[in-house]
């Protein structure tokens, strides 16, 4: 079967989100002592924790994440090691030069920063290395299959240009990864599998990649 490593925060109640966004909660609904089972009430943005974005999120003609192409969600997928950048640092082509013949047509990339370790501080969500519009471009025009990255966002201030110009060439943004520094292999069968939310912009998801799984090789 391969080695399973889980890439995802954990979902709790209360669990902080990007400012503007709804707030989580996990409510008890039923317990055993009232119902005879235990039921809870998820109250959770899209776009919360480990998720994933489809083009819908910032075009209104887009596609919509129940009708995203699975198999750009899971398949294999390049690691690729930025653990020397600092906070704030933002990625462009020249980062990604050592690394030039495994983005190609189709690539899965998976971006290990090690910054999920900053969850839940106030400085995960703003301080973050960041996809320049430079290498969105360029990661546009090699058609990348899916870009994950451990920060909740591409970009604390151009986030709008970067999301655009990803979910306009159809890559799928997934943002919030995590418990990479448990990737040992540089390449992974990686599971993004979103919840089949008709006519929506993005989904929570249980990411895991798997190591040495035959089938894929």
């Amino acid at each position: 079967m391969g080695k399973i490593i889980d890439m995802t925060l954990p979902v709790y109640h209360g669990a902080p989100t990007m400012p503007l966004d709804p707030k989580c909660a996990v409510i008890a609904h039923h317990t055993l002592e009232s119902m005879k089972y235990n039921i809870t009430q998820l109250i959770i943005s899209t776009h919360h924790g480990t998720h994933l974005d489809a083009p819908f999120h910032f075009f209104n003609d887009g596609i919509t994440v129940d009708k995203l192409d699975l198999g750009k969600c899971v398949g294999p997928a390049e690691v690729l090691d930025f653990t020397g950048v600092s906070p704030r640092h933002s990625l462009t082509v020249k980062d990604f030069q050592p690394y030039k013949s495994r983005v190609n047509e189709n690539a899965r990339l998976i971006l290990r920063t090690n910054w999920w370790r900053r969850f839940p501080k106030k400085e995960y969500f703003s301080d973050g290395p960041m996809i320049s519009p430079e290498l969105a471009r360029w990661l546009a025009k090699k058609k990348i299959a899916l870009l994950g990255i451990e920060t909740p966002g591409v970009h604390p201030v151009e986030w709008e240009k970067v999301h655009q110009i990803l979910l306009g060439a159809r890559i799928v943004v997934v943002e919030g990864l995590a418990h990479t520094n448990k990737l040992k292999k540089k390449k992974v069968f990686f599971i993004a599998a979103p919840l089949k939310l008709k006519g929506r912009d993005g989904s929570p998801i249980r990411a895991m990649a798997i190591e040495n799984l035959e089938s894929y090789r």
